[in-house]
């Protein structure tokens, strides 16, 4: 399906969707109440805990890089499925509906990027003395083009830690990542560390903003970088979340620059109330 057509979609979907109160916004409400979403996008690191059970959340944006090494531009269009199963267990989707890739001298490619199933646990909810902690686990499917050099075509394990923690209107997100990359030349896997850092602040009752530190080790033949990004978030109501920023490269190995946008929509809660 094409990516306008997706976004088309979602928005009609969310004018036939009744509105209802800001409850992610609402700093009066107890601490065991859920959000309708809870977005997880467009920052590098994922909230430990998530959306009401039974909430089924889409997640749809554009990205695009400038001036990587050996790359003029990379353009992307990220779409994540996440359904809460319980108050414990996410399941998640997600795909780069199409990816592009342009090389100096005008050379581009273009096709579907790489597809990924993942499952979040949450071991501890946040309470006032304590964080929300949760471990996830995420397999890489290798569907986009190896020829045409837009992937790997080898499976990849990301082993995920988080933890997050809100304070006022302020919320922190840590991630701490273990990748297993299939090698691109050769058999077996190569190891490496990811992590990022992100502090959320709500500025007004529908306005937020985000600021992430994310990077990643050297692996395999893909060097280490590491990034800065700042993002602008409006919510509508409690079913959907726009969301723009810039991210920056902090070494010589990240593309200098780049933009991203998209939004975050509660599709249904499947089961009607709340399910522990």
């Amino acid at each position: 399906m094409k990516p306008w057509l997706i976004t088309l979609l979602a928005f009609f979907i969310v004018l036939a969707l009744p509105a209802g109160a800001n409850a992610q916004t609402n700093p009066s409400a107890p601490d065991s109440e859920q959000d309708f979403i809870v977005p997880a996008r467009p920052t590098f690191s994922n909230p430990a805990e998530f959306q009401k059970p039974g909430t089924l959340q889409l997640e749809y944006g554009y990205n695009a890089n400038f001036h990587a090494p050996g790359i003029s531009v990379a353009q992307d269009t990220p779409l994540a499925l996440r359904f809460a199963a319980s108050s414990r267990f996410l399941l998640e989707l997600d795909s780069d509906v199409v990816i592009s890739q342009s090389i100096p001298g005008g050379i581009r490619a273009t096709g579907f990027g790489d597809m990924q199933l993942g499952i979040q646990g949450v071991l501890e909810h946040e309470n006032r003395s304590c964080p929300g902690i949760a471990i996830a686990y995420y397999i890489k499917l290798p569907t986009a083009s190896s020829s045409n050099g837009l992937g790997t075509g080898r499976v990849d394990h990301d082993f995920v830690a988080l933890l997050s923690k809100k304070f006022n209107q302020t919320v922190v997100d840590i991630n701490a990542i273990y990748l297993l990359a299939g090698r691109a030349t050769d058999r077996g896997h190569a190891s490496s560390a990811q992590g990022a850092i992100a502090i959320s602040q709500n500025v007004t009752r529908r306005i937020g903003i985000q600021g992430e530190i994310s990077g990643f080790s050297r692996n395999d033949l893909q060097p280490g970088a590491i990034f800065g990004l700042g993002v602008a978030t409006y919510q509508v109501n409690e079913r959907l979340v726009f969301d723009s920023g810039i991210r920056f490269g902090l070494n010589h190995n990240a593309p200098r620059v780049g933009v991203v946008a998209g939004f975050t929509v509660g599709i249904s809660n499947l089961y009607g109330k709340n399910k522990k």
